[in-house]
């Protein structure tokens, strides 16, 4: 079983690893569609629809088969992560009353805590 930190891995933790690895090597070997989109909004016609001929690969298929499902899937798993990491005042004595001292509510780090950060940053870019 693979260690990190000389602890024994959890293996939910590894099979979460995993899909999340799995599912950045798809979408790193697809193509972007983010050119074509500027062009093939032009062509859309009356009943709001674009007659598409596309070269795909298969590694193109592949993301595009769970494309939608995954997206749907982080955005939940984003807020939850935000429901969760959200600021508390930690309580107290302060220097500045007007500014009391706050912690995450699950992590007790101080706010905003390293998740929080690292979800701000990265839907931020």
């Amino acid at each position: 079983m693979q260690q990190r930190h000389g602890h024994e891995a959890d293996p939910r933790e590894t099979r979460l690893r995993e899909r999340l690895e799995t599912i950045r090597a798809r979408s790193a070997k697809s193509s972007s569609w983010r050119t074509s989109t500027q062009y093939l909004s032009r062509l859309v016609n009356a009943s709001g629809f674009i007659p598409v001929k596309a070269r795909l690969s298969r590694e193109d298929l592949a993301f595009l088969a769970g494309a939608r499902e995954e997206v749907i899937t982080f955005t939940e798993l984003g807020v939850r992560l935000l429901d969760l990491h959200r600021p508390q005042e930690a309580g107290g004595i302060t220097s500045d009353p007007g500014s009391p001292i706050r912690r995450c509510r699950a992590c007790m780090s101080r706010w905003p805590c390293p998740t929080f950060r690292a979800i701000d940053e990265t839907l931020n870019t």
